[in-house]
C-alpha cells in the first residue's frame, strides 16, 4: 500500500533551500564524511516513510557527529515541533539562530512554526472512493468451447457444456472505497478497502469484498523493510465465498541517490479458505523481485517471481508450482492526464492428474492480462478513469479455458 509522506513534503524543500544557500555543514574528508552522509540519508528516508521517532534519533546522532550540519539541526527542530515537544523545538530554533544566522527564507520557516505552535503528533488519514460502470463479456468465466470429454481410451466420452457454463455478457456497477490512517508516529498505518460489484442481470455473480490490515516500515542500516499483515473476505452472490489471511515483506537495498532504478525483494505467505467448496483450501508462498525505473514523465515497473501452492490431501490436482511476471508503464500526458499500459502473466503446473478416471490430465494453467487506461483530472480531488482489460486463460483442460473483455469508466474522488 502506498501513501504520501506528509512530513517529507514539508521538510524536503526546506533541506534543499538550506543546502542551496551554502548554509549546510562544511565538507569532511574520507570515511567519516561518508558515514555522516549515510546517517543523514537514513534520517531523510525515515522522514519520507513517516517514522518521526527514528528520524529524530538519526538526526540527533548526526548532530553529535557533525555539530555544524545546519540542515540536520533544522530537520530535528521541525520534527520535535511536529511531535509536540515545544520546549525542545524552541531550544533547537534558538541554537540555529545563534549558531548559523539563518537567511530570511529559513528564518521565515522558523517563525511560522513558532506562530503555529507545536501541537503534537496528529494522525493523518486518507480517503478515496470510486463509482464505476462497466461492460464484461464473460461475467461467469464461461468456457471458450462448449465441447469437452471425460475419461480416456475406450471409456472416453465426448460431451457438451450447458449454456450456463458458456460466456455470459452483462453490465455492472462498481463501488469502491479506501481508507488509511496513521496508527503511530513512527510510520504504522492501518487500512480498510471495500469493493461491491452489482451486475445488472447476473446477480448470482455479484461480489463484495472487505480487506483490512496494517503495515509498518523499518530501516535496517541503509536497507528499507516494509511489512504488511491483512485479512480479507469475499462474497459471491449472497454467500461468503472466500477468506484470506496474508503477511508480506518488502526489502529494498540501498542504491545511489542519483540512480533512476529501484529494486526490492518481495515475499508473502497467504492462507485461503473456501466456505462453499470442499478440499480447495490452500497455503501459497510467493517470492520474487520488483524493479522500477523512472525517466522524465515515464515510470515503468516490472516484477517476477516463484509461486508455490500447497493444499490438502483431497484437493483436485494436488499441489502446484508456478511463476508470475508483469510489466506496467505510467506516462504523464498533456493537461495533467496519465496513461497506463500493463501486462501480466501467471502459470501453474499441478503435481498430479486433476481427477483420475474423469479428467486424467495434469492441469497446466496459463493466464495473461492486458490493461490500458487513461486518467483525466476534472478538478481538484476529482478524476475520471477509463480502462480496458483483456484476459486470456489458456489451459490444457478445455472446461477451464476462457477469455474476457472488460470496459470500465470510473469517477474517483480522494481527500488530500
Amino acid at each position: 500500500m502506498r501513501r504520501t509522506a506528509w512530513i517529507a513534503l514539508r521538510i524536503f524543500p526546506i533541506v534543499l533551500v538550506f543546502c542551496a544557500s551554502v548554509f549546510c555543514a562544511p565538507a569532511m574528508a574520507g570515511d567519516t564524511r561518508l558515514a555522516q552522509q549515510d546517517l543523514y540519508l537514513d534520517a531523510l528516508h525515515s522522514i519520507s516513510e513517516g517514522r518521526a521517532n527514528d528520524a529524530s534519533d538519526a538526526l540527533t546522532r548526526m548532530i553529535e557527529l557533525e555539530p555544524q550540519h545546519a540542515g540536520a539541526w533544522l530537520d530535528l527542530a521541525i520534527i520535535q515541533c511536529e511531535l509536540g515537544h515545544a520546549a525542545e523545538a524552541e531550544r533547537l530554533f534558538e541554537a540555529i539562530e545563534s549558531r548559523f544566522s539563518p537567511p530570511p527564507g529559513i528564518q521565515e520557516v522558523i517563525n511560522r512554526h513558532r506562530a503555529e505552535g507545536c501541537k503534537g503528533w496528529q494522525p493523518r488519514s486518507q480517503f478515496s472512493m470510486a463509482l464505476a460502470r462497466g461492460i464484461d463479456s464473460n461475467v461467469n468465466q464461461g468456457a471458450s468451447s462448449p465441447n469437452f470429454s471425460i475419461g480416456s481410451g475406450a471409456s472416453r466420452l465426448d460431451l457438451q457444456l450447458a449454456p450456463e457454463f458458456l460466456p455470459q455478457h452483462d453490465q455492472y456497477t462498481l463501488l469502491s472505497a479506501d481508507y488509511a490512517r496513521d496508527l503511530t508516529q513512527n510510520g504504522s498505518v492501518g487500512f480498510v478497502q471495500l469493493r461491491a460489484r452489482e451486475n445488472d442481470t447476473l446477480t448470482r455473480y455479484n461480489t463484495r469484498s472487505l480487506r483490512f490490515g496494517v503495515e509498518h516500515p523499518w530501516r535496517v542500516g541503509n536497507w528499507g523493510l516494509r511489512g504488511t499483515a491483512s485479512f480479507s473476505f469475499l462474497t459471491l452472490g449472497s454467500q461468503l465465498y472466500q477468506k484470506q489471511a496474508q503477511v508480506q515483506a518488502r526489502l529494498t537495498p540501498p542504491l545511489p541517490a542519483s540512480e533512476r532504478f529501484r529494486f526490492s525483494f518481495l515475499t508473502s505467505l497467504s492462507r485461503v479458505q473456501y466456505s462453499t467448496l470442499v478440499n480447495f483450501d490452500s497455503n501459497t508462498i510467493e517470492t520474487g523481485g520488483v524493479l522500477s525505473y523512472q525517466a522524465g514523465k515515464t515510470l515503468t515497473q516490472a516484477s517476477a517471481g516463484y509461486l508455490s501452492d500447497q493444499g490438502g490431501s483431497g484437493r483436485l490436482g494436488g499441489d502446484r508450482q508456478g511463476w508470475f511476471a508483469n510489466v506496467q508503464t505510467q506516462v504523464r500526458l498533456p493537461h495533467d492526464m496519465t496513461g497506463e499500459l500493463g501486462w501480466s502473466r501467471q502459470r501453474w503446473l499441478n503435481d498430479s492428474a486433476y481427477s483420475p478416471g474423469l479428467i486424467d490430465q495434469v492441469r497446466r494453467q496459463d493466464t495473461q492480462l492486458w490493461r490500458a487506461a487513461i486518467t483525466v483530472p476534472i478538478k481538484p480531488q476529482h478524476e475520471v478513469l477509463i480502462e480496458l482489460r483483456e484476459v486470456r486463460n489458456n489451459e490444457n483442460i478445455s472446461i477451464f479455458q476462457y477469455n474476457s473483455h472488460l470496459l470500465q469508466v470510473s469517477w474517483r474522488w480522494q481527500s488530500f
